[in-house]
């Protein structure tokens, strides 16, 4: 693999299009093989459609990684229930920025997706929750949505099948803990987002308590090419545990930031070494491997398989694939100051653990940063983060607790720094884009040439 010859390791599937005029239009999907997997679907039986996705060894791409296949087959038959769909759209973590731009890019490859697992699991009416701060992205899918029924390929008898679909595209209020499945089921029912005590499960009471699957937008956008190209040559990328490919998303301190589709276990080295690496001058400190919530990673990780096990055997997760790239001018107190700050503001004050802990967290960390912490404050922020970690209702409390644990682990002598000059030693303005730019803060941000690099969003 080479700058050069990008092709080599990216692997555009999800984005192949995205360089085409008006990407998003039925018509441009449909000349990309749009909606073939769609007629292969309907030519199985459900059982065998669960199965195949199965096999493919397709895993959930919203954080989790659950085998997407065996999520379907959770889901009881001829119990007598309505089934519902439901597809979370709701991206809001720090860092995490892969679904939004794909649903505005292509979104008749999620709604292809989501008529064939409904077709699957037995589902009449499937839902988009989507982010209702995102206004361009709600439109397009909407549109998408009108083409698609226009089309034949939602409504009733989808394609002279005899299978009936209805999707409905929900805009929710804007609230962080409504990525958490439960919260979001809660949301979708008209009730404040609140995660719900399990069991039951989704998949046994899910919305209006009835059987529901939860896929990320990704994981039901990946399902058409495996039932059109086949569970081979879906496993032929990846790793053995991780097969296929994702969408890598790549921020910060880099010189070419953006959407890269490649086969899950490349390296950050490898995504570095061919988007111009780390801004010019400066050198990688930390980053994410999966956006704010997954422990962070320094220069030794360089060389990390980016699939689940390899991250995980390295201390952290995969989550979203989010790869936010911070070099030396960054403050770690600082960053982990403003995540925090974050998960203080988006908790939904369910649990006691979460809701003052994470008040708590910030107060110290401010302090600290400020120049005006004390000793024994390092201690506090470890114990805190502790109590926090595993005791909260839902995961946003752990997501919380991982920037501290792994700040204090790869870089304490920082924070203890900060305690003995009662100042922050870092200028938080070398940090900015505009930095090392002569032309002031209205300078340039370089931008891709789509030409030179196939499935990349700038």
């Amino acid at each position: 693999m080479t700058a050069e010859h990008p092709e080599k390791l990216l692997s555009p599937v999800l984005s192949d299009s995205w360089d085409d005029d008006r990407p998003w239009t039925l018509d441009t999907y449909r000349r990309h093989d749009g909606y073939k997997g769609l007629h292969e679907a309907l030519r199985m039986d459900p059982d065998a459609v669960i199965a195949l996705v199965k096999d493919a060894g397709l895993r959930g791409r919203g954080g989790a990684g659950f085998p997407t296949g065996m999520k379907w087959q959770f889901i009881p038959q001829g119990d007598g229930k309505p089934h519902y769909l439901v597809v979370n759209a709701d991206e809001s973590e720090p860092g995490t920025c892969k679904d939004i731009p794909l649903l505005f890019a292509n979104p008749h490859v999620l709604i292809e997706g989501m008529v064939i697992a409904s077709y699957a699991i037995r589902c009449s009416h499937a839902f988009i929750y989507l982010r209702g701060e995102t206004v361009p992205v709600l439109r397009r899918l909407q549109a998408a949505v009108a083409e698609a029924y226009q089309a034949g390929y939602l409504g009733k008898d989808v394609l002279g099948s005899g299978f009936d679909l209805d999707i409905t595209v929900h805009a929710g209020a804007g609230a962080y803990i409504c990525g958490e499945e439960t919260a979001l089921l809660d949301s979708l029912e008209g009730r404040r987002g609140q995660p719900r005590l399990r069991p039951p499960f989704p998949a046994i009471a899910g919305l209006y308590a009835c059987p529901t699957v939860v896929n990320n937008v990704e994981s039901i956008a990946s399902v058409p090419s495996i039932l059109h190209r086949g569970k081979e040559w879906f496993r032929s990328m990846g790793s053995e545990k991780s097969p296929g490919f994702t969408l890598y998303s790549l921020s910060g301190h880099v010189t070419n930031p953006g959407q890269y589709e490649a086969p899950l276990g490349v390296t950050l080295r490898q995504l570095l070494d061919m988007t111009g690496g780390v801004r010019e001058g400066h050198r990688l400190k930390f980053w994410t491997p999966g956006g704010s919530s997954t422990p962070m990673f320094t220069d030794q990780h360089l060389d990390v398989p980016l699939d689940y096990e390899g991250v995980a055997a390295a201390g952290s997760m995969l989550g979203t694939k989010a790869l936010q790239v911070f070099d030396e001018t960054t403050c770690v107190v600082r960053a982990v100051t403003r995540w925090t700050e974050f998960y203080a503001h988006e908790s939904c004050g369910k649990c006691t653990p979460c809701r003052e802990g994470t008040y708590w967290l910030v107060q110290l960390l401010r302090r600290i940063e400020d120049g005006k912490g004390v000793e024994g404050d390092l201690e506090k922020l470890n114990d805190i983060a502790d109590n926090i970690n595993g005791k909260s209702f839902c995961a946003l409390g752990d997501g919380a607790a991982s920037p501290i644990f792994s700040s204090l682990q790869y870089f304490r002598e920082e924070y203890e720094q900060h305690l003995r000059e009662g100042r922050c030693p870092f200028d938080p303005a070398a940090s900015t884009v505009w930095a090392d730019d002569a032309r002031g803060p209205r300078g340039h941000v370089p931008t891709h040439t789509t030409a030179q690099e196939k499935g990349v969003l700038a």
